[in-house]
């Protein structure tokens, strides 16, 4: 039987399935895509920031890269990415879903605990710092820093203070340090001499007024 021009749209993801089978989301993001699909389309977007930000990076780390399922999406920019996190399940679930054609380097290490070895020129941390207690966060983004070079590149990205009245349970879980944009920044200018701030509303990023904001992000470059 002749083929419609349907199938031969599809041919290539069809012969793709038939070979490897399908692509599967991640520990995390598979719990999202269960309880509150848009939340996908949110994280999608944070993450798509990032790889326009760092764009054209030679050496990328993402800090808390949890099961790693988005960071494919900066991957596609930069030359190399390595994904840390503490949790061994999420590295491990990480590592199963290894693909060779978005290669990302994934592995254990706990930034509180030392820096992580080489040097990059491009590094981000999405919802992590709010996790970081309020007395440990200074550690927390010395040893980051210590790994950039001199005039790469940091992105912190967190849910604001302003936010949490409004979010969802399962959201607040272990945030014990959002910050209100102001203080994000003024906390990395003791790290870096150029801070820039950018607000988020689901996944539209801009340079609104901060406090109707529901996720903060600052570029962080020049470290002191």
């Amino acid at each position: 039987m002749e083929k419609t021009k349907g199938e031969e749209q599809y041919q290539e993801a069809i012969d793709h399935f038939r070979v490897h089978g399908f692509e599967r989301l991640g520990l995390v993001s598979n719990w999202a895509y269960l309880d509150d699909p848009k939340r996908l389309a949110f994280t999608f977007a944070r993450y798509k920031f990032v790889g326009k930000m760092l764009q054209g990076c030679a050496r990328v780390l993402e800090v808390g890269c949890g099961d790693a399922f988005f960071s494919r999406v900066v991957r596609q920019d930069v030359g190399h990415l390595t994904g840390i996190d503490f949790d061994p399940a999420f590295v491990a679930d990480a590592q199963a879903r290894h693909s060779e054609k978005w290669p990302i380097d994934v592995k254990v290490h706990d930034m509180m605990e030392k820096p992580v070895d080489g040097s990059f020129d491009g590094m981000y941390s999405l919802d992590v710092l709010e996790h970081i207690e309020a007395a440990d966060e200074r550690r927390f983004l010395g040893n980051m820093v210590a790994s950039l070079e001199p005039h790469g590149t940091l992105i912190i990205g967190m849910p604001s203070l302003q936010s949490q009245p409004y979010a969802s349970a399962h959201s607040k879980l272990g945030h014990v340090n959002c910050k209100d944009q102001r203080d994000l920044k003024r906390l990395m200018q003791d790290f870096f001499h150029n801070v820039y701030a950018f607000s988020m509303n689901d996944e539209v990023v801009h340079t609104g007024y901060h406090a109707m904001a529901h996720y903060n992000l600052v570029l962080c470059c020049s470290k002191r």
